[in-house]
């Protein structure tokens, strides 16, 4: 057994509630053991959730859209106009003590930006830095934020269709290990359109950190969940 966590549609800030859930977990990095484990997620969740609309976004996805979705496949437009997958323009805009932004990683194939070793050799990362726009640290995830939610808002046909789930899983994300997770990022986006507050939170960088990180309110119970059915 393991346990991961689901992230749900939500109307408040930050737009998103996390519901830890257990379920079998099939372990190897094998594709069919990776979807295996999905599988098992979202049929964990949904005993609990029965009104839940899940989708699995990764590369190993049963779901198209959910692979489609996956950072590695997601394409970013930078104000160059140049056209990277959302990883590849993470990873290049790591600034770190000892070195970065390693802008060589926009041209290479995503999971070799990923495990680039200079983005485990180079010290403490200290920023993000993309076209010469530079980015903090805090809130922790909200260059990733930026950056994917920015992706999504160039492809037309993949928001439209992602707006009838309302729960969101990431099988590779574990949260002990990593910070940033598509499927939290994903649910932050859906909220922000079903509330129809997506244009004003990406009108600027202040707008959209004032209205997903603005207030937070402490201690919600389940039962305040919104899974817009």
């Amino acid at each position: 057994m393991a346990t991961r966590p689901v992230f749900i549609t939500y109307q408040d800030s930050p737009h998103f509630r996390e519901i830890p859930t257990e379920f079998i977990y099939y372990s190897g990095f094998a594709e069919i053991q990776r979807r295996r484990s999905a599988e098992s997620l979202r049929e964990a969740f949904e005993r609990t959730h029965p009104t839940a609309k899940v989708l699995e976004v990764s590369r190993f996805s049963d779901n198209v859209l959910g692979q489609r979705l996956s950072a590695f496949n997601l394409i970013a437009t930078l104000k160059s106009g140049k056209k990277v997958p959302v990883e590849n323009a993470f990873q290049a805009s790591k600034c770190f003590e000892l070195g970065g932004p390693y802008t060589d990683l926009l041209d290479c194939k995503p999971v070799e930006a990923k495990k680039d070793p200079r983005i485990k050799e180079s010290g403490m990362l200290i920023g993000f830095e993309l076209e010469g726009e530079k980015f903090p640290l805090e809130p922790k995830t909200f260059f990733y934020d930026w950056l994917y939610i920015n992706a999504l808002k160039d492809n037309d046909e993949v928001t439209r269709q992602l707006l009838q789930y309302n729960s969101f899983t990431d099988i590779v994300f574990n949260p002990e290990k990593s910070i940033n997770c598509q499927a939290r990022t994903i649910a932050i986006y859906v909220s922000l359109c079903k509330t129809g507050q997506i244009d004003m939170a990406m009108k600027s960088r202040d707008d959209f950190e004032e209205i997903v990180y603005g207030s937070r309110t402490e201690n919600h119970k389940e039962s305040q969940y919104s899974l817009f059915n």
